[in-house]
Formats: structure tokens, C-alpha cells, sequence
């Protein structure tokens, strides 16, 4: 495609300013989506890092479900961070039981199942699937990939410590989602491939 993607940033709640700057730093700058209007605007959406239950709950308020449904099922790409890998779940355990998500990605999701705030970390993990090594995770009350359907591809797991094998990144078509935040780093290399995602889709 000749002009450059529109790419969204749902900015309901959590840090969407920091996958905007990380979006800026690879030439592409997003813009902040509130409204369903903006939804329908859009080539890719980024769900940021944040807090799930308080996320469905704004998007109920604001009536973003229906536009974010068609997203989906118009094949738009998008891509989640921590909190963003559990609005695209099909399956959530630990969850409120009038929790909504997105849906679309053939997984089932733990919540917080990294611990607390305090339990936070930062490790760095390989992702095979994506072709990037060494990349510089930073996990904070992270959920956990419990189990995956056969068409979802899964790009990385933690290679060490006592959660060592545990999935912290997968794909399914043009869903792409990470338990860590690949936000709050200066390496740019998986917003490079999700801008790669949004282009060969349009």
C-alpha cells in the first residue's frame, strides 16, 4: 500500500500513550479511538495494557462492542498487551462473570496469574514465532495462556525460572497478543511486525 496505515490505540484506560510513542517511534504514527466511529475508521487496533474488567466495562459505556466485534470479523488486525491479550480471549478463567471481551483468539486466559503488582518482573524472552531473540519483557499482574486451540500459533514461552514453558505470546490470523508489555520497552521490534501485520492486510 502506498499511504501509511491508520492504526488505533483503544484509549478507554491503561497505557495507550506508550504504544502511541512506540507507534511514533516506527513511523507510524496511531491515534487515540473512543468512539465506534473511530473503530470503523481504522486498518489495526492495539488494545493496551491496562486493566480488563475496568476496559469491558468502558466499552460497554460507551457502546464500543458492536464496533469492535465487526472489527474483528472484517479480519482487522489488532494486537494486545497483557490486559489487551485478555479482551481478545474466547475463554477467560478468574474473570468477573459479566466480563466481555473481543474474542476471536482460540485461547483460554488466566487473569493476574503472574501475582500481584508487587510480583511484577522483567525477563527476557525469545520469540521464535515472530523471529526476535532477546527481547526485553516486562511483565506486571500478567495473565497467563492456559491452553490454545491447534490454529493458534504460539510465537514464545518463558525459557527460565520457575514458570519456565509458560506461553507469553501467540497469534491466531490477524490477532496477535502478549502477556508483557512490550510497551514500556525501547525495542521496537514487535510493533515493527504488528505494522507489517496491518500492512499486508490492507
Amino acid at each position: 500500500m502506498n499511504r501509511s496505515p491508520v492504526i488505533g490505540v483503544l484509549a478507554l484506560q491503561g497505557d495507550y500513550r506508550e504504544h502511541l510513542a512506540m507507534l511514533d517511534a516506527v513511523g507510524t504514527p496511531g491515534i487515540p479511538v473512543r468512539t465506534a466511529e473511530e473503530i470503523e475508521g481504522l486498518d489495526g487496533l492495539i488494545i493496551p495494557g491496562g486493566e480488563s474488567t475496568t476496559m469491558s466495562l468502558l466499552a460497554d459505556r460507551f457502546t464500543l462492542w458492536p464496533a469492535l466485534h465487526a472489527a474483528r470479523d472484517r479480519g482487522m488486525p489488532m494486537f494486545g498487551t497483557c490486559a489487551g491479550l485478555i479482551m481478545l480471549a474466547d475463554a477467560l478463567i478468574d474473570a468477573r462473570p459479566d466480563q466481555r471481551t473481543i474474542g476471536g483468539l482460540a485461547v483460554t486466559v488466566r487473569r493476574n496469574a503472574f501475582g500481584r503488582q508487587v510480583d511484577s518482573f522483567e525477563t527476557t524472552v525469545d520469540l521464535p514465532g515472530l523471529g526476535i531473540a532477546d527481547y526485553p519483557a516486562v511483565f506486571i499482574r500478567a495473565p497467563l495462556v492456559e491452553t490454545t486451540s491447534p490454529e493458534v500459533q504460539i510465537h514464545g514461552k518463558l525459557h527460565d525460572g520457575a514458570l519456565a514453558g509458560t506461553i507469553v505470546s501467540v497469534q491466531q490470523g490477524p490477532l496477535l497478543a502478549t502477556a508483557f508489555h512490550p510497551e514500556l520497552t525501547s525495542d521496537t521490534r514487535i510493533h515493527e511486525y504488528f505494522v507489517q501485520m496491518v500492512r499486508q492486510s490492507t
